[in-house]
């Protein structure tokens, strides 16, 4: 089987592709990847196939657009990330794909939902092909108090598939043999009914090429608990005054409490002794090492740190984050706080629950279980090996 992953060029959406892609290898299977070739490398280990899409976004580039995306909230940003990026990407990266396909020649795409070029391209030319669902949030109706909205993002998706070229009429974000959703019932909610092809596999967490980044593992306090503190790869320069929070949260708490702060030194001003800075982490190396994450609700921190069975506190900002930060709540493993408001005590209070209180705790081990039984990149593999 030659197996072609569709891309954007997001590290939270590549990032499930290579554990699932690295566990075809073992066994055996050929994999590739397409998209935007200006950003991928860097996030694809060395060596990985990658054939180019997607470079005809324009100058500003499809990752730059979040300069703009930072600031905006709610409907702002759902209609800027339709706007101006996913379909903008899909229009560009359509040639690409096409020829990635020729050159390639795979029995099956595996294509990320903002990567809808890749679902275009399979149906036209009679090619099976699976959904990578790099976050939950779509699994739990989010349009269903908001008819309005989810009728815009219909609109759309029809226009693009008419400009296409397409057949009108279906989703490119959900295949109708395979949506291997890197998640669990537990946490994206037990209640609900989903189709036999929705295969709930849980994270799939494997190397990455960051992994080896330095980091001075020595600065790790062996006594006090550590909490890291992270809100992500696209939402880190716009996070100056909740860092300043954080640090105001954690000063009473520093002689049992160490802070590992995630964060751009611009953003993070002055920090104390006390709190060890970091511009990048190997956050899946540091989370053993861990008691505690802050975070911003994204997917992929979320269910790194719930695989490591870590509660949470977070700090939703936009897009999917406030469902999946209401999942961690709702599942009973976490603390829900603002982020754009923060008040330092709200913080400090949201932190000793999660530390202190031990349902916090159970619940995420809980989860963390039901992501192991789920069974990860291997699962996703077994899936894709019986659609063939």
């Amino acid at each position: 089987m030659k197996a072609l992953f569709v891309v954007p060029p997001l590290a939270g959406h590549v990032n499930p592709t290579l554990a699932v892609a690295a566990e075809l290898a073992e066994r055996g299977h050929g994999v590739a990847w397409t998209g935007p070739a200006e950003v991928l490398p860097r996030l694809l280990p060395t060596g990985a196939t990658l054939l180019p899409s997607g470079d005809r976004a324009g100058s500003r580039g499809y990752g730059t657009l979040h300069e703009q995306w930072r600031d905006l909230r709610g409907v702002a940003a759902l209609r800027f990330l339709w706007e101006e990026a996913i379909v903008p990407l899909a229009h560009a990266m359509l040639p690409g794909v096409e020829e990635a396909v020729d050159a390639y020649a795979p029995d099956v795409l595996v294509v990320d939902q903002q990567a809808l070029a890749g679902a275009v391209v399979a149906r036209r030319r009679g090619l099976p092909w699976v959904t990578s669902a790099s976050t939950s949030a779509e699994f739990t109706r989010p349009f269903d108090g908001f008819p309005r909205v989810g009728e815009w993002v219909a609109d759309r998706i029809a226009g693009l598939l008419a400009a296409c070229g397409a057949p009108a009429g279906w989703d490119p974000r959900f295949s109708d043999r395979l949506v291997l959703v890197f998640s669990s019932p537990e946490l994206v909610g037990a209640d609900g009914t989903y189709p036999p092809h929705y295969a709930f596999v849980g994270p799939a967490l494997g190397a990455r090429p960051s992994d080896g980044s330095a980091f001075p593992w020595h600065r790790l306090d062996p006594v006090r608990r550590r909490v890291l503190v992270s809100l992500g790869t696209l939402n880190r320069e716009a996070g100056g005054r909740f860092y300043a929070t954080v640090l105001r949260a954690v000063e009473p708490l520093a002689d049992r409490v160490q802070a590992i702060l995630v964060a751009p030194a611009e953003a993070a001003g002055e920090v104390p002794d006390h709190v060890l800075h970091q511009e990048y982490v190997p956050q899946l190396a540091l989370l053993p090492h861990l008691d505690a994450v802050v975070c911003h609700g994204g997917h992929n921190t979320v269910c790194e740190a719930l695989a490591h069975g870590l509660p949470l506190v977070v700090a939703p900002i936009r897009d999917d984050q406030p469902i999946v930060a209401q999942q961690v709540v709702a599942a009973g493993a976490g603390v829900r706080v603002r982020f754009g408001r923060p008040r330092a005590g709200e913080l400090r209070d949201a932190l000793d629950a999660v530390l202190d209180d031990p349902a916090h705790r159970h619940a995420a081990r809980r989860v963390q279980a039901s992501f192991a039984a789920a069974g990860g990149a291997a699962a996703a593999a077994d899936r894709l090996e019986k659609l063939l």
